[in-house]
């Protein structure tokens, strides 16, 4: 259990969250939701006790499994260790028996000490650790050949993902995860999904995947209006319910706001004449009706809608005997397909298959071994890289690049472009070099509306936005009349394509359907196969 008491955090002027109170059971899982910025990691790192808060306490359990998400303070360490190193007591133990045995003379002292040691160890299965961290790095999609390897040699992701291992080793008590899927592909995600559903501690989870929230919790705490509220359910649940106590609220002060009115037309009328009893109760029944404080909530969704100026030709691109290779390794091998007009194109597959290859080759920045693309009549082709930063080009402001984009726009365009994108006020005059990883992204996706391209491609797009901002671009790819293709691991953005792009274990597969239907005949063909 972790416990929650009058818990205050401001930076500056901005206050997070104010006298929170609140209790995380065990046996509970929760997503800890709000918008970029509102406190959802301040917060995190509070209940882990990485950050102290300006008043109030918390407590929490002994074993404690945190997301750390300093990829470089194990390099030096195996990581098998790294990860057996998520249970503290456990890896001191075993780290002190074997300094222990280490001594030239081990006197009746350091045998008593070492009994002591091997009875932490076995009581936290020490003996069957290595085999424990092993099976979590085989489903968070880690091969045995890396196991014994230090941590250096691991590229960002990897590492990111041992972190995580670290984390859910040891059993612990109590689990705080931030943002746990970043960096894992589908099959990586949906072994996560399975075992934290078995786990039987509390939970307390960020994430920007409402699949995997709706999946998983069993209640949501929401930063919003300077506090912390607990809804039962999952993140569509929470949005429900939310609303509707919103809805529920401003028309009781509705009614309320009525009621008093009359009431003050009585009292107007009447104060001077001989009914001075009955001014006097209307005068009590108006300060009863006091007005429910409804604060002003600090979610905003953007407005995405992708438009095009004209449509293309009916063949969009295709593509024949496509390869691509680097050094020995082989990513794309003779994929051939082709894209009609309309086309909602997902690209999915595990993390190093080749979906971002594919993606570039597409786009025409990468040249392939063998094979040919070829786009059709009147395509114009709007690109999102995975990587934010690529196209937006410092020393300018937000304004001013998409002023760049399209001259012939308008301030009032531009204004209103950037205010359906999040950008108030005075912030359209930010520079380029300045913008979160969110704001990058909104900016792009900005970008591509302003040129209505007719075909558009996108490589994570989710990345660093948050879950308004993701159900926004969700809700355009399914307006969106033109061609889309896109790679991505959020489960949602992933259903709303009406085609898939597969990179399965036996080579690319175009499955004309939704991903749903997709795993469906998967499991048919397994069942049968067995």
């Amino acid at each position: 259990m972790i416990q929650v008491v009058n818990v205050t955090k401001a930076f500056g002027p901005k206050k997070l969250f104010e006298n929170v109170s609140t209790l995380f059971p065990r046996g509970r899982r929760y997503g800890l939701t709000g918008p970029n910025g509102s406190g959802k990691s301040t917060f995190m790192k509070i209940l882990a006790g990485d950050e102290e808060p300006d008043s109030g306490m918390v407590s929490r359990p002994r074993k404690l499994g945190v997301l750390r998400q300093d990829q470089f303070q194990y390099d030096r360490d195996r990581v098998v260790d790294t990860v057996v190193m998520g249970n503290a007591l456990l890896w001191k133990a075993l780290h002190e028996k074997e300094l222990l045995l280490q001594s030239p003379h081990i006197d009746e002292k350091i045998g008593v000490r070492l009994g002591e040691l091997e009875t932490t160890i076995a009581e936290e299965d020490g003996y069957t650790a290595e085999g424990a961290a092993a099976e979590l790095l085989d489903g968070l999609g880690i091969p045995e050949e890396h196991h014994q390897k230090p941590m250096s040699e691991l590229a960002g992701g990897l590492k990111l993902r041992v972190l995580l291992a670290q984390a859910l080793f040891g059993k612990p008590d109590a689990l705080l995860l931030d943002e746990p899927t970043n960096n894992l592909d589908l099959d990586s995600i949906n072994w996560l999904q399975e075992f934290l559903l078995g786990y039987d501690g509390v939970l307390v989870v960020i994430s920007h995947d409402r699949h995997f929230l709706n999946e998983i919790c069993t209640h949501i705490a929401d930063i919003d209006y300077e506090t912390i509220i607990s809804y039962p359910g999952g993140y569509d649940d929470m949005v429900v319910h939310k609303a509707g106590v919103r809805t529920r609220i401003e028309s009781e002060n509705s009614d309320k706001t009525k009621k008093i009115a009359q009431l003050q037309e009585f009292v107007a009328r009447f104060s001077a004449g001989t009914r001075a009893s009955q001014v006097q109760s209307r005068k009590k029944q108006i300060e009863k009706l006091q007005l429910s404080d409804l604060k002003r909530s600090n979610i905003a969704r953007p407005f995405i809608r992708f438009e095009q100026k004209r449509p293309s030709g009916k063949q969009v691109v295709s593509v024949k005997g496509l390869c691509k290779s680097y050094g020995p390794l082989k990513v794309i091998d003779g994929a051939q397909f082709s894209i009609s007009r309309g086309d909602k194109i997902a690209v999915v597959g595990r993390n190093g298959v080749g979906k971002t290859t594919l993606v570039k080759l597409l786009a025409g920045e990468l040249e392939p071994d063998a094979g040919e693309v070829t786009w059709g009549y009147e395509t114009w082709i709007g690109l999102l890289h995975q990587d934010m930063r690529q196209g937006i080009p410092s020393g300018t402001t937000v304004a001013d690049w998409l002023h760049e984009i399209d001259p012939k726009a308008t301030n009032e365009e531009i204004r209103g472009l950037l205010g359906r994108m999040l950008f108030q006020g005075e912030e359209g005059l930010k520079p380029t070099d300045a913008l979160s990883g969110g704001e990058a992204v909104r900016l792009l996706l900005a970008k591509l509306m302003l040129e209505k391209n007719n075909v558009v491609i996108m490589d994570e797009p989710t990345n660093h936005l948050d879950l308004e901002s993701i159900v926004a671009l969700t809700d355009a790819v399914e307006r969106f009349e033109g061609t889309i293709l896109y790679v991505t691991h959020d489960r949602d953005l992933i259903e709303a394509a009406t085609r898939v792009l597969w990179f399965s274990p036996h080579g690319l597969v175009d499955f004309n359907g939704t991903y749903l239907e997709l795993l469906q005949k998967e499991g048919q063909q397994a069942a049968r196969a067995r």
